[in-house]
């Protein structure tokens, strides 16, 4: 089996078989509370899956708010580290767009272009553009992810299709990392995509006082 663990937007788990089917999944929609329901959503969803060895876990590395993204990421880490198994490094946008793919795909728009658009806060979004897939199934990226305005997103996507992601899709995101895995693919490195540096910065030394 393979875990995924996601705190970009809400706080999603799930499990799934070496064939990509669902094991297990929690989730809680709240963009705030990682800290207090990740250690329940873990147990929910191993208690589900049931018996069978966890071979990988994949964190979703955002975009995501500073903070919140990295309490996903330790999670999937510390498993990790404790089941001694490895750790796949997934963009969170590249599971939204897994799930968008495949509505595409049952509607024959394989290859249509579309933006996937996250909150930011602070009336910004992150956008990601893709466009269609690769030999492994794969979304393609077609613009990198970017911070931008809400009010000027559309301008910005000048007539892509948008589409606005709330909650993620953990089972995806597993999916998108057992691709790779697959595949022999480094998605990404270990530095998350974090929208913003934090608020909270390191203070500097104390001013000298003159004699």
């Amino acid at each position: 089996m393979i875990l995924a663990v996601d705190t970009s937007l809400g706080t999603a788990v799930a499990l799934i078989d070496a064939d990509g089917a669902l094991r297990a999944s929690a989730s809680a929609t709240d963009p705030l509370g990682h800290a207090e329901v990740i250690g329940d959503l873990l147990a929910t969803a191993l208690a589900e899956a049931g018996e069978g060895d966890i071979t990988h876990v994949v964190a979703g590395m955002g975009p995501g708010p500073f903070t919140g993204l990295r309490i996903g990421i330790a999670a999937a880490r510390a498993f990790a580290l404790g089941r001694r198994i490895p750790v796949i490094p997934v963009p969170s946008h590249l599971a939204a767009a897994l799930t968008e793919q495949a509505a595409l795909a049952a509607a024959g728009r394989s290859d249509e272009t579309f933006a996937i658009v996250t909150d930011a806060r602070r009336r910004e979004v992150a956008v990601t553009v893709f466009a269609g897939t690769d030999a492994d199934g794969l979304p393609i990226v077609h613009a990198d992810t970017v911070l931008v305005r809400a009010a000027d997103a559309d301008e910005h996507l000048d007539g892509i299709r948008r589409v606005d992601v709330v909650t993620l899709d953990a089972a995806d995101l597993a999916r998108a990392g057992a691709r790779a895995l697959a595949a022999g693919k480094t998605l990404m490195g270990d530095e998350p995509l974090y929208m913003r540096h934090p608020d909270v910065v390191v203070p500097g030394a104390p001013k000298k006082v003159g004699s």
